[in-house]
């Protein structure tokens, strides 16, 4: 049991837990660890085929009852008008748990089966319905613009063309067919076909007739305005009324088919004027009948589905949950002497009592007799990585987790990127106004977030969301670097009294800034600010800086892996990985930093030297030690002190090259002289305590076994070699890279800085001097341009760009110093997961 306070610096302590279950209380056992979420279970049959599990009838019931709710969702969802949802935590509970969850769940599926019954006779309806209205409409269109047409012939003259041959009888006739009229003593028959097609097939229908009838036709056609809507698709399609005329039945029927294989619908439309007028009117009494059960059948439906909306909430979190108890259940093995199922899994070390307890309620409410017995097993497997987090931390350890999963019980940087991570971004993002947007934006999120925690943000506005207190913490530390840079909107501030003062400038001559003996107490003096010389000195002063908080950086990394060498029991890493690395680090870039500091000391206006370039000190150090230009020393003994330390730096490549390999391979040749040998492949012996010894004769000799064809993977001595001749190259060159990449807080910091600058001097600084109703509506007008430019280009984009630097800086400077990131992530069963997926 663990007695110590949870703390993010190491993982949870685990423990591999058994449980044996009655089979009467399962259910129940596996709903209660559900709902307390702290227990990963392990599959006790990985042989066993998904499909020939126990309870693969119940998981294809409950699959059947999700795919109702599915369709009732995906129903929802397609309506035009909204259907309000009645959300999870004001729906009424479903209680799946007790005597009465078999009957619960029989009733649930009984109600899912009928309202799907109901639904979907209801959509068939209604399609069926307006697949009528629709060609009822079609009817009307094409009733109505024959008509029309007729009516334009009749009134239109035309000559008929006389002809004793009948293939040249002409195609229309002067008056209409039902008069029968007749000219010369030749009859004159009207023949068309009337219907509607697809707006976007009319051109390619019109060419196919002509080809096929080789011309011997007349077609005429019309636009409808209103376009048609698929009830089943929601797809809109336009279409045309076409009227078609030719001579003889054979023409007639060639267009018919034409028409039916370009998708067009056909009417049989009466050449008579009066029975086309019933059939107008018919047709129309027929639309408006339609239209009315139309309506009361979409109303019907919608009532449905408002009532479906009541309850589909807790429908989808019952359904959720019970497949995800049922697909735990088969992870169980089935004990048929005792009639139980075994379990076992991972749980923090600590909650072991409230999962008693949880068993415990279960029973209760089972309403049986028989608890679940739980006990500890002993195993040396490593245990998932379980980092206890909050709302707070939560978004840092993420941060981390992205990198890669802490080994078990391993050091977690997440808990120190709570305060590097913000400060290092503020480094970048130093400005007091720039600062102060983001604070309150991320302040705002966190006053409205049980508002916004349920609410639909979007992808982009739900990770500001989950990061609302990295943002918080990112605009305070950008608060206090815009202090220390004396910068708000690229502008300072005099709050103490400045240490230079400038005397009358005549003319346009430079004007030297006189010390007036006074400090400025806190961040940079706003004398700088303006200065010809002001972004020499900030180039200079915040490079510097970068430099020595990089330095102090990776030597706090370096500093974590000492106490997981002592957790994990690895004292001997400590004088063959951490001491060489530490003097490596500090003999070169600790001594520049040491440099650094010691250089803003002194004042060089009464020094007898030049000051040295540091950057051209810490070359030839390396390239000609000894060697030290007495113009550009730095102090006394300068060339003494750097050959010390180079020679240090020189004699930590062997000794991380050597060491460690040696005493490994001292270790293997003490254990191969014990006369021991392994009777696997490998030669390794088997080393069993009296602890395993005692946990086999318990009954855990199945999880010893796993135990040890897991964990135990012997490396070759070549392979340990190789190992650290990397480890060592990786370390040495990765000193002098991650060096200089901790630049990027000097080159970020610079670039935003001088952005506000000339953000502020395109924008606000033109209409700053001018006066009247003029200036005022340009101040306003001006003043939102610069306000909407700064957040979406200077908080926004500017913020993203630091942000990710910072990450980098964690990720690969960092953690590559003491990271191991080996271990697999703790997922518990857990409803409340499930709850966030939805």
């Amino acid at each position: 049991m663990g007695d110590d306070y949870p703390t993010l610096f190491r993982s949870e302590q685990m423990s591999l837990v058994q449980l044996i279950v009655p089979t009467e209380v399962a259910h129940d056992t596996i709903a209660e660890l559900g709902e307390l979420g702290n227990v990963q279970f392990k599959d006790l049959n990985p042989d066993v085929n998904p499909f020939q599990r126990s309870f693969v009838g119940e998981i294809r019931r409950i699959d059947e009852m999700a795919r109702r709710v599915r369709f009732f969702a995906g129903q929802i969802e397609k309506e035009k008008d909204p259907i309000p949802i009645r959300p999870l935590y004001d729906s009424a509970p479903l209680v799946t748990v007790g005597p009465r969850a078999a009957q619960t769940i029989d009733e649930l599926d009984v109600k899912l089966t009928e309202h799907e019954a109901r639904l979907m006779q209801m959509n068939e309806s209604y399609q069926l319905l307006s697949e009528r209205l629709r060609e009822l409409v079609e009817a009307r269109h094409v009733l109505r613009e024959t008509a029309v047409f007729f009516e334009q012939a009749a009134v239109r003259e035309t000559e008929v063309r006389n002809s004793f041959d009948d293939s040249s009888a002409p195609l229309l006739q002067h008056d209409d067919r039902e008069q029968q009229y007749s000219s010369g003593d030749v009859q004159f028959d009207l023949e068309f076909v009337a219907g509607t097609i697809d707006r976007a097939r009319l051109s390619t229908f019109e060419r196919v007739l002509w080809r096929v009838l080789r011309g011997n036709l007349y077609m005429n056609y019309i636009d409808i305005q209103e376009p048609f809507v698929d009830p089943a698709t929601g797809a809109e399609t336009r279409k045309n009324v076409f009227i078609i005329f030719a001579h003889g039945e054979t023409l007639l029927s060639k267009i018919r088919k034409v028409a039916e294989s370009m998708g067009a619908t056909i009417y049989p439309i009466d050449v008579n004027a009066d029975k086309r007028a019933d059939a107008m009117r018919e047709v129309t009494g027929r639309i408006e009948d339609l239209q009315i059960v139309l309506y009361n059948t979409g109303a019907n439906r919608r009532a449905e589905l408002m009532t479906i909306g009541e309850n589909l909430a807790s429908w989808q979190d019952v359904v959720a949950k019970e497949k995800l108890i049922y697909e735990t259940l088969n992870l169980l093995n089935y004990d048929v002497r005792r009639k139980t199922l075994i379990a076992e899994g991972w749980c923090p070390t600590r909650d072991i009592p409230q999962i008693q307890l949880a068993l415990r309620h279960a029973t209760e409410e089972s309403g049986t007799n028989v608890p679940p017995i739980l006990h500890e097993l002993r195993t040396n497997r490593t245990p998932p990585t379980f980092h206890r987090t909050n709302k707070f931390t939560e978004g840092f350890q993420t941060i981390m987790d992205a990198y890669g999963i802490a080994s078990y019980q391993e050091v977690n940087p997440g808990l120190f990127a709570v305060i590097t991570f913000p400060f290092l971004f503020a480094v970048m993002f130093g400005d007091i106004g720039h600062g102060f947007i983001i604070a309150l934006a991320a302040a705002l999120m966190i006053l409205f977030e049980r508002k916004l925690a349920k609410a639909d943000l979007g992808e982009i506005l739900s990770t500001f969301f989950f990061g609302r207190y990295i943002i918080l913490l990112m605009g305070l530390f950008s608060i206090y670097t815009g202090f220390l840079y004396n910068d708000i909107f690229s502008k300072s501030l005099h709050l103490f009294h400045s240490g230079w003062d400038f005397p009358e400038q005549h003319g346009n001559e430079t004007v030297v800034a006189v010390s007036n003996g006074h400090t400025y107490p806190f961040g940079i003096d706003p004398a700088w600010h303006g200065a010809e010389n002001g972004l020499l000195f900030t180039n200079s002063y915040k490079m510097k800086m970068s430099i020595v908080l990089g330095v102090i950086h990776m030597t706090f990394a370096v500093c974590l892996q000492v106490p997981n060498h002592i957790r994990f029991k690895r004292l001997s890493d400590i004088y063959t990985n951490f001491i060489p690395q530490m003097i490596f680090l500090q003999s070169i870039f600790g001594y520049l930093v040491v440099c650094i500091i010691y250089k803003w000391t002194i004042d060089w206006s009464k020094a007898s030297t030049q000051p040295p370039s540091l950057l051209n000190m810490l070359i030839a150090m390396v390239l000609s030690p000894g060697s030290v230009d007495p113009e550009t020393q730095l102090y006394p003994g300068q060339s003494t002190v750097q050959v010390i330390l180079l020679l240090l730096a020189g004699i930590c490549v062997p000794w991380l090259l050597v060491t460690k390999p040696y005493l490994q391979w001292q270790e293997m040749k003490k254990i191969q002289g014990q006369g021991y040998i392994g009777l696997g492949a490998d030669d390794a012996p088997r080393h069993t305590d009296d602890t395993a010894l005692e946990g086999e004769e318990e009954g855990n000799g199945r999880v010893i076994v796993e135990a040890n064809d897991e964990e135990h993977e012997e490396h070759d001595f070549s392979e340990v070699v190789v190992h650290q001749v990397i480890h060592t190259i990786e370390f040495c060159l990765g000193c002098v890279s991650h060096t200089a990449s901790y630049l990027r807080l000097w080159a970020l910091s610079l670039a935003h800085a001088q952005l506000s600058e000339v953000l502020w001097d395109m924008t606000l600084a033109n209409v700053l001097g001018m006066s009247g109703l003029l200036g005022i509506v340009a101040l306003v007008v001006v003043g939102a341009l610069w306000l909407s430019l700064t957040i979406a280009i200077l908080c926004v984009m500017e913020g993203l760009s630091a942000f990710l630097h910072a990450l980098r800086l964690h990720w690969v400077e960092a953690n590559s110093k003491h990271y191991e990131a080996g271990g697999y992530q703790f997922v518990p069963l857990s409803f409340a997961r499930l709850n966030e997926k939805q």
